[in-house]
């Protein structure tokens, strides 16, 4: 092959290298989250409302902040499952005990794929009207629920001006689940200022954007 011919070739393949490159470079900016598989969870649900303020239900919140973060989640490239999509209980007619039935069901389904992170989505209450913010809890069962809960909690922080700490659990759920995770509490239905912006969709999709960005974080 003539030298000119030779070089052409290497010129051409350079090229090409470089434009594949640079496409991989900005599909990872765009969607960070490519081909991540997260579970969402929202809490409660059907017969189990969950916390109540009046009319209002714990369980109807946090399902629409939890459909707004599958959205923003799958905008990053994620793989999104829900335990639930919709107003309804997920244990069965049998179970004696259907709190533990509901919650051993969302252990199954997270075990159904294989499921990177899951985020159990609440709201939390407080006999102090004054209890306030956002706060995440974890089980040590996992060595990186820590470090979720840590970089969850630094965007809370800075995202929504919490000042609350993270926390350790040991509830049923998550002392039984070995995939990373956390529990998050959006804010506290019992606080009157708190009660008004989390059922505010501007305040849902904030929070939305700030789990992204933690789990993006948490990935990288």
């Amino acid at each position: 092959m003539p030298y000119k011919k030779y070089m052409f070739f290497i010129l051409l393949t350079f090229i090409i290298s470089l434009a594949i490159f640079s496409k991989t470079n900005a599909m990872i900016n765009e969607l960070p989250l490519l081909g991540r598989i997260v579970f969402v969870d929202p809490g409660h649900g059907g017969r189990d409302p969950g916390t109540m303020y009046k009319n209002l239900m714990e369980k109807d919140i946090v399902l629409d902040i939890s459909l707004k973060l599958r959205d923003t989640l799958m905008e990053k490239g994620a793989i999104v499952y829900m335990t639930r999509d919709e107003d309804e209980d997920l244990s069965s007619r049998w179970d004696e005990r259907k709190k533990r039935g509901d919650l051993y069901r969302r252990l199954l389904m997270y075990k159904d794929v294989p499921t990177e992170v899951y985020l159990s989505i609440h709201i939390n209450n407080d006999n102090e009207s004054s209890s306030h913010g956002a706060e995440v809890l974890y089980h040590p069962i996992n060595k990186e629920n820590e470090r979720l809960a840590k970089i969850l909690m630094k965007n809370f922080e800075n995202d929504l001006k919490t000042s609350r700490v993270i926390k350790k659990t040991d509830l049923y759920m998550y002392r039984n689940t070995t995939i990373p995770g956390v529990l998050i509490e959006c804010g506290f239905l019992s606080n009157s200022n708190e009660r008004y912006l989390l059922q505010r969709e501007s305040y849902q999709k904030k929070l939305a954007s700030s789990i992204t960005n933690s789990v993006i974080e948490f990935f990288n």
